[in-house]
This record gives C-alpha cells, sequence and structure tokens, in this order.
C-alpha cells in the first residue's frame, strides 16, 4: 500500500512538470475589437486587441491627397468584394505613410475592415492567422510597418508566398499593407554590379532581381516625398489650429527653427513642433 501511494504521488510530481512544459493555450480572440496585434510567446503567436487603437482623421493627413484616394479607393474595392490589390507605401520618413493606414482603418471600421498588426519577424505566422480570419464576415489588413529585410532575412520568402500566393487558394478578406522608408525591401550592395568572381554565383543576376522584385509584388506601389517649407508651415498651422492656436509671426518663426533642428520637414515634425509650442504657450499661461 505503502509503494502504491508513494508511486501515486511520483506520478502527480511528473504530471505537474509535465504541465509546466506544455504551451499555454492561447487566450480567446477579442472579435468585438478593431484592430490586433500578433504576440508572440515563445513559438506561440496570438491575437491581442488593441484596445485604444491611434484615430487618425483622413483629413488631418495632407498633401498627399493623390496616395490618400489610391488607399482609399483600393480599401472601399476590398469591403465590397471587388478585385483589390496588396499596398506598399514607401518614400521620405514622417510623411503620413502609417498614419494613412491607421487613418483608413478609422474611416472604415464601421463598415467591417479591421486591421492586425504583424512585425516582419512574424510573417511566417501568417498563413495561421489567415485559418484563424478565413471565415469571419470583415475584411483584415496585414499591416507591416517599416518594413525592410536584411541579406540574410529568410523573411522576405514568407511575404513572397502572401503575395503571390502557394498552393492553398489565397484568403479572400485579407490584404497586406506595407510601409518602407527603402524603395527596394532587399539591400542592394556594391558586389551585386561587380562582374562575376571565381567560385560565385554563375547566374548573380537572378539572385539580383529576386531582391528587386519584391516590392514588385505589391499590386499599389505609392511613393511619397518630403514637403516644401510652405507645406511643413501649412500642416504645423492645421496642428496648432488643433490646439486653439493661431499660426503668426512667432508661431512660423519658430515652426522654421524647429525643423532646422531635426534636419527635415515632415508632418511628423509638423505635429511634434506644434504639440511643443503649444504646451510652452499653455504652460507660460499657468
Amino acid at each position: 500500500m505503502h509503494s502504491l501511494e508513494h508511486l501515486l504521488h511520483r506520478a502527480e510530481q511528473l504530471i505537474t512538470r509535465l504541465e509546466t512544459l506544455l504551451p499555454t493555450p492561447p487566450a480567446e480572440v477579442q472579435w468585438q475589437a478593431i484592430a490586433w496585434r500578433w504576440v508572440k510567446h515563445g513559438s506561440q503567436g496570438q491575437l491581442q486587441a488593441v484596445d485604444h487603437p491611434h484615430a487618425v482623421l483622413l483629413r488631418d493627413i495632407q498633401f498627399i491627397d493623390r496616395q490618400k484616394a489610391e488607399v482609399v479607393r483600393n480599401t472601399r474595392q476590398f469591403l465590397q468584394g471587388l478585385p483589390a490589390n496588396h499596398v506598399l507605401l514607401t518614400g521620405a520618413r514622417g510623411t503620413g505613410k502609417s498614419s494613412l493606414v491607421k487613418a483608413v482603418l478609422n474611416a472604415y471600421a464601421s463598415e467591417g475592415l479591421r486591421l492586425i498588426e504583424v512585425e516582419k519577424q512574424d510573417l511566417n505566422d501568417v498563413p495561421q492567422i489567415a485559418q484563424q480570419i478565413r471565415q469571419r464576415p470583415e475584411k483584415f489588413i496585414i499591416f507591416c510597418d517599416d518594413l525592410t529585410f536584411e541579406a540574410n532575412d529568410s523573411g522576405y520568402k514568407a511575404l513572397k508566398v502572401i503575395l503571390d500566393g502557394s498552393i492553398e487558394h489565397a484568403c479572400p478578406n485579407l490584404l497586406v499593407y506595407a510601409t518602407s522608408n527603402r524603395k527596394n525591401l532587399m539591400p542592394e550592395f556594391m558586389a551585386d554590379n561587380q562582374p562575376i568572381l571565381d567560385q560565385g554565383e554563375i547566374r548573380p543576376n537572378d539572385t539580383i532581381d529576386e531582391k528587386t522584385a519584391l516590392a514588385e509584388r505589391f499590386g499599389l506601389w505609392l511613393s511619397f516625398y518630403s514637403f516644401d517649407q510652405e507645406e511643413y508651415l501649412s500642416i504645423a498651422e492645421h496642428w496648432l489650429q488643433s490646439f486653439g492656436i493661431a499660426m503668426d509671426d512667432a508661431a512660423r518663426h519658430a515652426a522654421l527653427q524647429f525643423y532646422h533642428t531635426r534636419g527635415a520637414r515632415s508632418g511628423r515634425v509638423a505635429y511634434q513642433f506644434a504639440k511643443d509650442y503649444a504646451g510652452k504657450l499653455q504652460l507660460n499661461a499657468e
């Protein structure tokens, strides 16, 4: 009897240890949300709801009217079940690429648009995400922000499968919207333009083409450019007005000084200036 109790006790200890090694079951997805992040815990990922998504308004994004119109059109096609493309937004920092994607979500969430933010290192998990959303009635954008790959990064192959499809039929309610500060998502090297060396690749152009053609797999590819001085000041004025402050000569001079310290004119810098300037005025008023 004693040996049997001892055996049962050891068995319970073993089961307890095994339970600590088993992966925790993923939490139930909060489908009432409009945005999620794909979060990894070890080798297991899950959709984590974003409780307070950044509510950007389309009207607050200025001087990219053509790009805005194209993204909105493509998104409306997607929502109506019409053919629509994956989207790549490339160009200068702070010109509204990420904000545009957030604004589209904010504008069309009431029509069933949803957004899932996925880091580039987790792109291999997109087929797993697709399985979770395939039967959902909503339309989902996989959002990859600031997307670039290193030379030895295999994640771009996963992205190619997402964009081009595989043996499995593409998920009909899923599109990829990605932003990048770099035109070519894969790095290019001076060595790519050098003559073939001994013991080098026989057909190096094939590898070079594979690197440069990744961006071309996005059906809609839009470029963003730095703003000129008057555009920058106009955006700064817009944000100052949102804080209840008029753009006078003092504010204009301060806005110019602010961007000189940043070395760039962009919507992001204009917004940062407006917050800085409005905050200082209100602090002095107190």
